[in-house]
């Protein structure tokens, strides 16, 4: 397996014992970007356990809801961990990674001359699972073609390969995850009504990191020791300081941001002591985007839909600004306009990838490597 389960006691008021998942670093199987460690130690994470304790036993599909870097692909394999299927096969696919036109043969396989380039047969995610757990990240994200397919996936229990008419029989438990609001893609009719139902079965909604702050710092000391060891650097220790500062922060990209604010940290600390400045997420919070005040930039009258003229007017509302920052002699102007441009829409998207996307007419693959390249992911 390559997900570790440990269990440390809590403090008195917390009885009960608080269990941390982790993946495994050094396999090379699960990409970077994954959260590597969930723990279940705030009182909201704790509700979850017996939720998942009760439904992991049964072969009920379960949806894991969440935004991105809240560890959903941890609770999976916690969920796979806990079940019948334990001693198979869990195969995680993103939905976001694969183009239109590639993903139907990735999750259904493809028989030998199917399309340009089939060379071969090869088997589907979905038969590959067998046995096992099916993880389909970002189902949201899923075309609507391929929502019919699954659908019938779900009913029949059944694939068949592209170029082929016969059907496999399918012994797949499938968890799928999301960090979009299935529920009002439904209502905007961008994802089947029938599939969300499916998929619904068991909803395991996964709370971002900023709404169970008691969870903040175990993860951060789980992951202090964990790169600690891996650097063969001696104690480190969290000061007051540092600790009031990781509780306090916000953290819109969770558990993965807060990973890297500790290997930072672990990199730049003296004598094993990590202080606030060695977290440098002051740095982080002031390229926040924040609440700008009423007298610092006149309010724009609200327009008529009628007579917005697309292109002019955003350069008559841009003008002012540009020629303000322009006098002020603002440096890398450009590239600091489109890195806060960026973090505006993210952060008024609530860390939603396609709609921050889609706002700024943009692909989804562009948003994240603005997004990376900025730290927000």
């Amino acid at each position: 397996m390559a997900i570790a389960r440990e269990r440390t006691a809590t403090p008195a008021a917390h009885p009960a014992n608080r269990t941390i998942l982790s993946l495994d670093p050094s396999n090379p199987t699960i990409p970077a970007i994954r959260a590597r460690a969930f723990v279940f130690s705030d009182p909201r994470s704790r509700a979850m356990v017996p939720l998942i304790e009760r439904t992991a036993p049964s072969d009920a599909t379960v949806l894991v809801a969440g935004e991105t870097g809240t560890g959903k692909e941890l609770v999976a394999r916690y969920v796979h961990a806990l079940s019948h299927r334990r001693d198979g096969p869990f195969i995680a696919v993103n939905c976001g990674a694969f183009s239109e036109t590639l993903i139907e043969s990735e999750l259904f396989g493809h028989e030998r001359g199917a399309f340009t380039g089939a060379m071969d047969a090869r088997p589907g995610w979905f038969e590959a699972a067998n046995g096992g757990t099916l993880f389909l990240d970002e189902v949201g994200d899923l075309p609507h073609g391929l929502q019919v397919k699954l659908l019938r996936i779900l009913q029949e229990r059944e694939v068949v390969r592209l170029g082929s008419r016969k059907a496999i029989p399918l012994d797949v438990r499938l968890i799928a995850a999301t960090n979009v609001d299935l529920a009002r893609a439904v209502a905007e009719g961008r994802f089947r009504e029938d599939l969300f139902y499916r998929l619904n079965v068991v909803s395991l909604p996964i709370l971002p990191l900023r709404e169970r702050r008691a969870d903040i710092l175990p993860l951060a000391r789980h992951f202090l020791e964990l790169n600690g060891a891996k650097m063969g650097a001696g104690r480190l220790e969290l000061t007051a300081g540092a600790e009031e500062a990781l509780f306090a922060h916000a953290w819109p990209g969770n558990i993965r941001e807060l990973e890297n604010a500790i290997v930072r940290a672990t990199l730049t600390c003296i004598d094993g002591q990590i202080t606030d400045a060695d977290l440098a997420l002051h740095a982080m919070d002031a390229r926040q985007p924040a609440p700008v005040a009423a007298a610092s930039v006149p309010e724009t009258p609200a327009v008529p839909a009628s007579a917005l003229q697309g292109d002019a007017v955003m350069e008559d509302r841009l003008t002012p600004l540009v020629a303000r920052f322009l006098e002020e002699k603002q440096g890398s102007l450009l590239d600091r306009t489109i890195e806060n441009v960026v973090r505006i829409a993210f952060s008024r998207y609530e860390g939603n990838q396609i709609r921050t996307a889609t706002a700024l007419g943009v692909t989804r693959s562009v948003l994240r490597t603005h997004l990376k390249n900025y730290g927000l992911i």
